[in-house]
């Protein structure tokens, strides 16, 4: 019997009338012969709503505890779809993380999936038609609720889809990738198929689609993903292997990233046990740092660094942990920047695209802060006010 994972996010549950729409998909999918495990996010903001009532208690909550209360949005719609598609005569069961057998490693809010019990679904399958797992979380070794982080539930989706050899279908409310974002350049060419590098470094450099961690699960077990709009007829888009064309486009995408700070270091020798330290710590707190400059010169060191926003706190501690045996450390973190990223796998072998980046920037004016490269991207640090003016300019240039 055909089986797929599909999962269905915040906004395509976010209410009761769209979760019994869902299900009345799932019932023409089951009708024509097919094994679903359905992967759901909690329903719109109500993650969003969590997190407020913790901050109104405590700056800094207990991450098992955390870990604990944000996974009860995801059990919320297990249980509302799971209802309907009883009331429906479709056979279908509710799985927690840990009644899925999602093992997971790694710290309670950021761990990440070592193995998935899959001899449990065989099992259930012979009894139900329907399996809906709660995304984003998991259970540890010592069987502790864990979270996966951003976008845990499409890293949940396709690590299920990998650990049963089938095809993932993601559905959200925008129908497939883009070029960019829709809504800072409405010209954005909706693409057909994407290739999983390329996909990763949107996804890294703040496309929004998908977290990059679920594309390199999908790529290294040769797992397609369908992203497509929930409960459209509109074609969606394929992350897939490359794909052999007659003639690559030099760039795809241009990605835009708002949810960064730009964090500078500053010490007035150059130091190299203090950067060890920083490191370590960093590492130890699992702060993924990106986009890094040094300067040492006559006056010091300088360190800069971008990093997510949503980790400041980590890196406030850290600094604070760094300025008890480094008094004379100082350091800024700044929130007034976006990284814009232009990415394509045609960049290998097309020269120019360097160029003509620098050349769009400087003659309209923007002024950039820092900017890295890797094969197939370039990214640019600059003022926020500047971001979206930038995207809708290199998107015109390249013809995107």
């Amino acid at each position: 019997m055909k089986r797929n994972v599909l999962k269905f996010g915040g906004t395509s549950v976010s209410s009761l009338g769209r979760i019994k729409d869902i299900a009345d998909y799932l019932k023409v999918r089951v009708n024509e012969g097919e094994q679903l495990i359905v992967v759901v996010s909690a329903m719109g903001k109500t993650t969003d709503a969590l997190l407020a009532n913790v901050r109104s208690i405590t700056n800094s909550p207990n991450e098992q505890d955390l870990a604990v209360l944000l996974t009860t949005g995801e059990q919320q719609t297990i249980s509302y779809l799971s209802i309907i598609l009883n009331d429906l005569g479709v056979s279908s069961k509710p799985l927690t993380g840990y009644q899925a057998g999602i093992e997971t490693v790694g710290h309670h809010l950021k761990s990440k999936i070592s193995k998935i019990n899959t001899k449990l679904f065989e099992q259930l399958f012979d009894t139900y038609d329907v399996l809906i797992v709660a995304g984003f979380q998991g259970f540890n070794t010592e069987n502790e609720i864990t979270t996966l982080g951003r976008g845990g539930s499409d890293t949940t989706a396709v690590a299920l889809a990998a650990a049963h050899s089938c095809p993932c279908e993601i559905y959200t409310d925008v129908a497939g990738v883009y070029s960019t974002d829709p809504r800072i350049f409405p010209q954005a060419k909706r693409l057909q198929v994407v290739s999983y590098e390329e996909m990763m470094e949107m996804s890294a450099l703040g496309s929004g689609v998908l977290v990059s961690r679920s594309v390199e699960i999908a790529k290294n077990y040769n797992i397609p993903i369908y992203i497509g709009k929930t409960l459209s007829e509109e074609k969606g888009t394929w992350v897939m292997s490359t794909i052999e064309m007659l003639e690559k486009k030099a760039v795809t995408g241009v990605a835009i990233d708002k949810d960064m700070i730009h964090v500078t270091l500053n010490y007035p020798v150059f130091d190299t046990h203090l950067l060890d330290e920083l490191f370590i710590q960093l590492e130890q707190e699992e702060v993924n740092v990106d986009m890094i400059s040094q300067i040492t010169n006559n006056e010091g060191l300088q360190l800069s660094f971008t990093m997510k926003d949503t980790e400041e706190h980590q890196i406030q501690k850290i600094f604070s942990h760094l300025q008890q045996y480094y008094p004379e450390l100082y350091f800024k973190i700044e929130n007034q920047f976006v990284k814009v990223s232009v990415i394509g796998s045609g960049m290998r072998d097309m020269p120019g695209v360097a160029s003509k980046v620098f050349r769009t920037l400087i003659e309209s004016n923007i002024p950039f802060h820092q900017v890295t490269t890797s094969e197939i991207s370039i990214s640019y640090v600059v003022d926020v006010k500047n971001g979206e003016k930038a995207v809708q300019l290199l998107c015109s240039r390249f013809e995107l």
